[in-house]
């Protein structure tokens, strides 16, 4: 599902990775001129003029008055990208289906490079926090405190996990938020066992979630959903059992359909 950084090997080229710091820093700004880049960079105007040129020329940059922004080229990259993910391709549906149903957001996640990445977010008629919920599709995020986070990790080898802590730490969000190893892999064994993961005001206080892993046909992890939601109707217990029964439901028509169209070349292996 994931490849690990290769930060450090001969073959990097510090052109390229300067490039990209490049794109990083238009993006954390919000576009910038050059002095600012510049500056926020440390390198010389001349420098970054270099860069922000080559990148316009290829069409990822654009220029408006004197400030230099990201272009839409990267949009159209992104939807690339997404679409050849057959989670996206084959999940989409069935979680435009699970917010309509349930009335709450309803999220499809998968992992990259030991971090959370939202593929597709949908805001049923009850849904609140759409700001937030916007934001989260724009960055990659830690896994261990959220409901799909949660669910992918249970199902990744151990040897995965513990690699995505040594690399990441186990950063608090609230109170709640899992911070040490050992309750971490408690946690994961109770997921794994009793089928479905909880996120209970462990990212936003006020604030709950209930997840669910997808996997393929050789039990390899590819993702997971869940649907999120006020605690307070969370957790009413009638509708609390609807919802983990609707989300494991959910999980397990993508995860039929999933098997039923892959093909080995759709989960490559990286390294």
């Amino acid at each position: 599902m994931a490849d690990e950084p290769t930060t450090g090997s001969p073959r990097t080229l510090k052109t390229v990775s300067r490039a990209f710091d490049v794109v990083r820093a238009l993006e954390e700004l919000d576009g910038a001129r050059v002095t600012e880049l510049a500056n926020h960079l440390d390198l010389s105007k001349s420098v970054v003029y270099n860069y922000l040129s080559t990148l316009r020329a290829e069409k990822f940059v654009v220029k408006e008055g004197d400030t230099y922004q990201l272009s839409l080229q990267f949009l159209l990259v992104g939807e690339y990208v997404r679409y050849q993910n057959i989670l996206y391709r084959i999940g989409k549906p069935e979680i435009e289906e699970l917010a309509e149903k349930t009335g709450e957001y309803a999220h499809l996640a998968t992992e990259q490079h030991g971090l959370g990445v939202n593929l597709y977010k949908v805001s049923g008629e009850k849904a609140v926090g759409s700001d937030y919920q916007v934001n989260k599709l724009q960055r990659a995020d830690y896994l261990h405190f959220s409901a799909t986070g949660k669910a992918i990790l249970a199902h990744l080898p151990k040897e995965r996990v513990e690699w995505i802590i040594d690399q990441y730490g186990l950063p608090g969000k609230t109170e709640a938020t899992i911070t040490t190893r050992e309750e971490l892999f408690e946690e994961l064994e109770t997921i794994r066992d009793r089928g479905y993961s909880l996120n209970d005001e462990e990212e936003i206080k006020g604030l709950q979630a209930i997840g669910a892993p997808v996997t393929n046909r050789h039990g390899r992890v590819l993702g997971s959903i869940s649907v999120s939601g006020p605690v307070r109707r969370m957790k009413q217990p009638e509708y609390h059992e609807q919802l983990i029964e609707n989300v494991v439901n959910t999980a397990n028509v993508i995860e039929v359909n999933v098997n039923m169209e892959e093909s080995d070349d759709d989960f490559p292996t990286f390294s």
